[in-house]
């Protein structure tokens, strides 16, 4: 049996990405902070015939992330597919480039950058011993193309973007797929930039099974609708 495990889930990605590995038979592993919000997930893959565990951490506690990881790679017999989509608004303090302070920009970086690193060093060894696996990374668009009003988030995705196509370099040949994946459109239609093309979930979450399946030679994508 194949599993994928996405970090951040919710109901939007999080739920698409889920379905469309899981109605390609992938076991479905969730993980984010909120325990009762997984659970309401779990409820309705379940009831869509998919099979799906909540694994609740939060990613800027590496141990518990670890832990998670290690608890849904027993349950599921190993993880095949890593997708990492953190959003923590709610923490978030925007701030353009020239109002960033450095703590602005390090807890972006730790919820972006740190917390990805984490999430891989728990799975790689198990997928290199293998031969085999994919790692999925998703920003904003703003990783390539940064708007002001959102300077020290951008700043952080930028540095996981360029730390995601560097793993894809140093992976080529083992088997393994790393991939960056950059949304640049609004999510259902909403957006802090009204000039974003609207495109639902569902729709840009083929990209994530195309990175897995037949596009394993790109290191990133970034998916304009």
């Amino acid at each position: 049996m194949t599993s994928i495990a996405i970090i951040g889930a919710g109901p939007q990605m999080g739920m698409a990405i889920a379905r469309t590995f899981g109605s390609h038979g992938f076991d479905v592993a969730l993980i984010s902070r909120n325990r009762a919000k997984l659970d309401g997930l779990v409820t309705t893959l379940t009831a869509e015939g998919i099979t799906a565990a909540a694994f609740p951490a939060d990613v800027l506690d590496h141990a518990a992330l670890t832990q998670a990881l290690k608890d849904a790679a027993t349950r599921f017999g190993g993880i095949d597919v890593l997708e990492y989509s953190p959003l923590a608004m709610e923490s978030t303090v925007l701030a353009t480039p020239a109002e960033s302070d450095p703590s602005h920009i390090q807890h972006e970086i730790e919820v972006q950058l740190y917390g990805a690193m984490a999430a891989t060093k728990a799975v790689l060894p198990a997928m290199r011993e293998a031969g085999a696996g994919t790692l999925l990374y998703t920003t904003g668009a703003g990783s390539l193309d940064p708007l002001p009003m959102v300077g020290n988030v951008n700043a952080a995705a930028a540095a996981l973007r360029n730390w995601v196509v560097n793993l894809h370099k140093e992976l080529d040949g083992t088997g393994i797929q790393a991939a960056h994946v950059a949304i640049d459109v609004a999510l259902g239609g909403s957006s802090i930039d009204p000039a974003l093309k609207a495109a639902t979930p569902e729709a840009v979450s083929a990209v994530y099974w195309d990175l897995h399946t037949t596009k394993r030679d790109q290191g990133e994508i970034v998916y304009r609708g």
